[in-house]
C-alpha cells in the first residue's frame, strides 16, 4: 500500500533550494523532514527520478533511516525496479518485524508484479499491526478477485465494510464480485441491511443504486441514487450514475441535468463531455453534442468513443466526409471494434466507395458476426449494384452466427426472387413468416411493382389462411 504523498505548490522555497543544491553541486543540509516533503513533491507529480535523486541524496546524509530506505523502495516501485524495491523492504522487515507500513507497501509491490499470493500473505500479516483494517481487507479482496477467487474476495470487502460501512471502493467492489457470481439479487438485502444499520450512509446507497441498476430495475436505482444526493448534494458519483440510469430509459433531458451537475461538482473530464455529448446527440442537438464530444477528445486524444461520438452526431447531419475522418480517429485508437468499422462502412457507401464499404463491413462480420445490422448493410451493397447472386451469398454467411431472425429470412428472400430462385426464396419467406409475421411489409420496399407485390401478397395470404 503506496505511502500517501503530501502536495506543494510549484516554485515553493524547499524545492527551489534543492534544485539550486543539485545545479550548482554545492553542499547543503537538509533535515529529514525536509527530504520527505521534497520526495513527496517529486512523487506527486510523476517526477520519479528526481524522486530517486533525492531520496539518494537524503540516504547519503541519514544513512541509518530505514524509513528512507522503504521511501526509497516506493520510489522504485514506481519506477517498475519492483525486485530491487522488495530486497530493500526485506532489510527493513528483518530489523523491524511488525512494521505494518513495510508489510503493506510490499503487499502492494506484490500485486503489481502479479503476485497475489505473496501480496495476501504480507496484507494478512500486516492485520496484526495496523489500525486500518478496513483498507487492508479491501486490498485483499482485490488481490483475490484479481485470480477470480470471487468468494474469497466478497468475504474479504464484507469484512472491510463490517469495519468501515462507507468503505466506498469495498462496497462498489462487492456489488462487482456478486453479479459476477451471480448472486446480484441476494446483495439487495445485504446493502439494505447497512443501510438499516446506518440510514444516512450515501455510500451504501449508492452502491444499492448500481445494483438496481444492473438488474435493470431503473426505477429502484434512481430512488437509491436520490437518497445518496439528498445525504450528500456534492456526490458526483451519484449524479453520473443517475445521468447513465435516464439515459437507459430514454429519459435524455433529465440525463443531461445529471451529467451537468455531475459537471459542476466534478469539474471537466473527457467522461463527463463524452456522456453530455451522447446526451445532446440522443435529443437531437447534433452540433451541442459534436461541441462536447470534441472537448472530450481535447482533454484525453486517445478517448477512442469521444471521437466515434463526434463521427456520430455528423452522421446523424449526413456530413459523411466529416464523420468518415471522426470514425478513422476513433478506428486508430481502437482497430477491433466492430461498431466503428460498421461506422465506416456506412460513410464510405453514402460517399460511393463501394470498395472501401466492402472491406469495412467485412472486418466488423469478423468481430461480431452476431451483429445482423453488418450482415444486411454488406449483403444491401451487393444489391444496390445488382449483384443478387452475391448479396444472397454473402448474407448466408451469417446462418451460423444468427439463427431464428425473420429480417434476415425476408432480406434473402427479396435478393433470391430478384436472382430469380424463387423456389428457394419461397423457403425463406416461409421462415420468416413463422418467426414474425408482420415483417413481411418490409419485402414491398423492395419490391414497389404492383404485379410483384400482388404475387407477394396472394403467398403471404395463402401462409396466412393455411396457418389461421
Amino acid at each position: 500500500m503506496p505511502r500517501e504523498f503530501r502536495k506543494r505548490e510549484e516554485g515553493n522555497e524547499l524545492i527551489r533550494r534543492f534544485e539550486d543544491h543539485l545545479k550548482k553541486k554545492k553542499s547543503e543540509f537538509f533535515d529529514l523532514d525536509a527530504y520527505e516533503e521534497i520526495i513527496d513533491y517529486y512523487l506527486f507529480r510523476g517526477k520519479h527520478n528526481k524522486a530517486l535523486q533525492a531520496v539518494n541524496q537524503a540516504m547519503n546524509q541519514y544513512p541509518y533511516s530505514t524509513e528512507l530506505l522503504t521511501v526509497k523502495a516506493q520510489v522504485l516501485s514506481n519506477l517498475e525496479e519492483y525486485d530491487q524495491a522488495i530486497e530493500l523492504l526485506d532489510q527493513v522487515e528483518n530489523l523491524h518485524p511488525n512494521d505494518a507500513d513495510v508489510l503493506l507497501t510490499k503487499g502492494s509491490i506484490f500485486s503489481l508484479q502479479g503476485k497475489h499470493k505473496e501480496a495476501i500473505d504480507c496484507y494478512e500479516r500486516a492485520l496484526d499491526f495496523t489500525e486500518d483494517k478496513d483498507e487492508v481487507y479491501y486490498n485483499i479482496g482485490l488481490a483475490y478477485q484479481n485470480t477470480e477467487q470471487y468468494t474469497l474476495a466478497i468475504e474479504a470487502y464484507q469484512r472491510a465494510i463490517e469495519i468501515n460501512i462507507s468503505h466506498d471502493g469495498a462496497l462498489y467492489e462487492l456489488a462487482y464480485c456478486l453479479d459476477v457470481t451471480g448472486q446480484l439479487e441476494n446483495s439487495i438485502s445485504y446493502y439494505k441491511k447497512f443501510i438499516d444499520e446506518d440510514p444516512y450512509s450515501a455510500p451504501a446507497w449508492y452502491n444499492l443504486g448500481i445494483v438496481h441498476n444492473k438488474l435493470e430495475q431503473f426505477d429502484e436505482a434512481l430512488q437509491a441514487y436520490d437518497y445518496a444526493i439528498t445525504i450528500d448534494d456534492t456526490f458526483a458519483s451519484a449524479y453520473f450514475n443517475m445521468g447513465n440510469t435516464y439515459m437507459n430509459m430514454g429519459e435524455y433531458p433529465k440525463a443531461l441535468d445529471a451529467f451537468t451537475k455531475t459537471l459542476e461538482i466534478e469539474g471537466p473530464s473527457a467522461e463527463i463531455y463524452c456522456c453530455l455529448g451522447a446526451a445532446y446527440e440522443s435529443v437531437e442537438q447534433y452540433d451541442l453534442g459534436l461541441k462536447y464530444f470534441q472537448k472530450a477528445t481535447k482533454l484525453d486524444n486517445l478517448y477512442d468513443e469521444a471521437w466515434y461520438g463526434a463521427g456520430a452526431c455528423l452522421e446523424k447531419q449526413e456530413k459523411w466526409m466529416q464523420a468518415l475522418h471522426y470514425f478513422n480517429k476513433a478506428l486508430k485508437i481502437n482497430f477491433e471494434n466492430p461498431e466503428y468499422w460498421k461506422a465506416i462502412g456506412n460513410a464510405e457507401f453514402k460517399l460511393g466507395n463501394t470498395v472501401s464499404s466492402l472491406d469495412a463491413y467485412e472486418e466488423a462480420s469478423k468481430l461480431d458476426p452476431e451483429d445482423k445490422e453488418v450482415w444486411l448493410n454488406w449483403s444491401f451493397i451487393y444489391y444496390e449494384q445488382g449483384n443478387y447472386g452475391k448479396a444472397a451469398e454473402t448474407l448466408d454467411q451469417c446462418f451460423p452466427y444468427i439463427a431464428n431472425d425473420a429480417d434476415v429470412y425476408y432480406r434473402m428472400a427479396v435478393y433470391l426472387i430478384e436472382a430469380g430462385r424463387f423456389k428457394e426464396a419461397f423457403n425463406y419467406l416461409e421462415n420468416g413468416l413463422i418467426l414474425n409475421f408482420d415483417g413481411h411489409v418490409a419485402l414491398y420496399e423492395f419490391f414497389p411493382q404492383l404485379e410483384t407485390q400482388k404475387a407477394l401478397y396472394k403467398i403471404i395470404e395463402q401462409y396466412r389462411k393455411e396457418n389461421t
